[in-house]
């Protein structure tokens, strides 16, 4: 993936990088001893960048192809990546789940698909309040590895800031594991497709069979006719998270010398939350100024104005891949909801890249204090969000999961029907419940259908 493209660290006050620290934000730690924040941050100034210019130019052409119709996104990874977490086991288990779900959207839909990791960098998580209380013990909430620990310990939970470099590092050395895995063979699609077998041996999945024994014909033709299965042995694999710690996000900022434009070098693509999107706020302000491809959570409240205002703060040109919009409506409330963005934007014009994040707007606490989501209402969400594009008339454009290459049980339902008594058998998650890779690969089949029934309605 690398490139010939020079990026150097942007002068103070260059193309107003530094003007949302002018603005209200919200989501940041609050760093004990501000020095020791700034010469870890000036520190990271002067580190390599994560990503190139040229990569993220690439992974833009490919959201313009997929708001255009003619490919389809899956974003998957962690809810917040921990940094014990980062072995190479587990990361091979998620990037070899995203890439197994990939095989099958890509049969479904008979398109490219864009795949996008929720991975190195997804470290930082906003949180509903700034202080978590146990046992009458106050202690300030945990905000992800980049900032404290979950530990419920003073010192554990007291904002750390030279876990921003460690981020980084843990950042560095994922990525480099994933670039191997992707470039190196392992992606191989004679290798991937042979979760097929392990899949089809579960009595409870045989509804997939049809369609997983037709992928594992299709290989066959090709290998009998001779196919150039070298051309497959790699695949182009992008990562992403949430811009939250915008301190992080502007220390790994860098200039093209090519063409003078300012990339955010943590990652390929960058989202906006849910609650840091305010429009004259922080957040917006400086990825309005970053090269990247740049997606934007919207909840059940959202109203079409807003998503016109953000439209015009965020990609004033129209540019083709720039922005994308991340629907987390909830099953219930996705319905009601989209169509009305979807004809808001429409009606203006523009054809921003549109997927759902099935997960958000579906999660509770069970009775015992875990949280979970259930495998129905995130189909039923995916449902909703087809639906809607097709009473819009719009693409579909992707999904953006929640999910680990491990068997935990976090979220309830599915063919293995993981129900409340089973959650705390193997539950891992330190803040949100994710899909387990059965549970994934049962959601990439399901989605697949819907695919393949938009492509012979259309």
């Amino acid at each position: 993936m690398m490139n010939d493209t020079q990026l150097t660290q942007p002068q103070l006050g260059d193309h107003g990088l530094d003007n949302w620290r002018e603005l209200p934000i919200r989501q940041q730690p609050s760093w004990p001893d501000r020095a020791q924040a700034d010469k870890v941050l000036a520190d990271i100034a002067t580190r390599p960048p994560l990503v190139f210019a040229g990569e993220v130019d690439r992974l833009r052409t490919r959201l313009a192809a997929a708001a255009r119709g003619e490919a389809f996104v899956l974003q998957g990874g962690d809810c917040a990546e921990t940094f014990a977490a980062a072995t190479a086991d587990k990361i091979r288990a998620r990037v070899s789940t995203v890439l197994q779900m990939a095989l099958v959207l890509t049969y479904g839909a008979s398109m490219p698909v864009v795949k996008l990791g929720r991975m190195a960098g997804q470290f930082a998580k906003p949180r509903s309040k700034d202080v978590e209380t146990r046992e009458g013990v106050t202690l300030p909430a945990y905000r992800g590895d980049i900032v404290n620990d979950f530990a419920f310990t003073e010192q554990a939970r007291t904002p750390n800031p030279q876990r921003m470099l460690e981020g980084y590092h843990i950042s560095a050395s994922t990525l480099n594991l994933v670039r191997a895995f992707t470039t190196g063979g392992y992606a191989d699609l004679r290798a991937v497709h042979s979760w097929n077998h392990d899949f089809r041996s579960n009595p409870k999945n045989s509804r997939y069979e049809v369609m997983a024994c037709e992928i594992d014909r299709a290989l066959q033709f090709m290998a009998a006719t001779g196919a150039d299965f070298d051309a497959l042995r790699e695949v182009e694999f992008y990562i992403g998270h949430e811009g939250l710690l915008l301190e992080y996000e502007r220390a790994l900022t860098r200039v093209d010398s090519r063409t003078g434009t300012p990339y955010d070098t943590s990652a390929h693509f960058i989202w906006i939350g849910e609650r840091t999107r305010g429009l004259d706020e922080a957040h917006v302000d400086f990825f309005s100024r970053v090269r990247n491809p740049i997606g934007v959570k919207l909840g059940p409240t959202t109203e079409p104005d807003t998503v016109l205002r953000l439209l015009d703060k965020l990609d004033p040109e129209r540019e083709p891949g720039r922005l994308t919009f991340i629907t987390r409506m909830g099953a219930t409330k996705i319905r009601e909801t989209l169509p009305g963005l979807l004809s808001a934007i429409k009606a203006e014009g523009s054809t921003p890249l549109w997927i759902t994040d099935p997960m958000h707007g579906n999660g509770f606490t069970t009775e015992r204090g875990f949280k979970t989501r259930r495998f129905d209402d995130v189909m039923e969400e995916v449902r909703g969000f087809f639906d809607a594009h097709a009473e819009a008339g719009t693409h579909p454009g992707g999904i953006h999961i929640e999910l680990t290459g491990d068997d935990v049980t976090e979220c309830l339902g599915g063919t293995d029907q993981i129900d409340e008594a089973t959650l705390e058998t193997h539950y891992e998650s330190l803040c949100d419940p994710r899909l387990n890779h059965r549970q994934s690969l049962e959601l990439a089949f399901l989605v697949a259908e819907l695919l393949q029934n938009r492509g012979a309605a259309n």
